[in-house]
């Protein structure tokens, strides 16, 4: 994610709590990185983030997601806040309070369903008759 924004013009601060994520962005990544946690609102000051534009949380983890999109949101007043919750329901809920989801679950369970549907069946065979 941090390396597709910062390709169309973002200035992206990547925040992780192992060190060794920043091996993943490339030995090319020239945008910030942060060592600490999400939620520690010192590490989300480091990163810059009261002037930040938005800010995408995309843990491991449904519930650091929402605690940290809502610190972003209500104690920051990033409006453009977005947040991956793999619950679908819980995703909805949060939706509904004003945080901008994105559920992995609730598309790939869309995607999957059509092209379930997009299948060409073919009819049931008739039973034999018997002679």
């Amino acid at each position: 994610m941090a390396k597709k924004l910062m390709k169309v013009g973002w200035d992206v601060v990547a925040i992780d709590e192992n060190e060794e994520a920043l091996a993943r962005l490339g030995e090319n990544w020239s945008g910030g990185f942060v060592v600490g946690h999400g939620m520690d609102v010192n590490v989300l000051r480091e990163a810059g983030i009261e002037e930040a534009d938005a800010v995408v949380v995309a843990t491991n983890g449904d519930n650091t997601n929402i605690v940290v999109g809502q610190v972003a949101q209500k104690r920051f007043g990033i409006e453009c806040t977005v947040v991956r919750i793999l619950d679908p329901a819980r995703a909805e809920l949060y939706a509904t309070l004003g945080l901008r989801t994105v559920s992995p679950t609730s598309t790939a369970i869309e995607v999957l369903s059509e092209a379930v549907k997009s299948c060409t069946v073919r009819p049931a065979r008739a039973p034999a008759a018997a002679s």
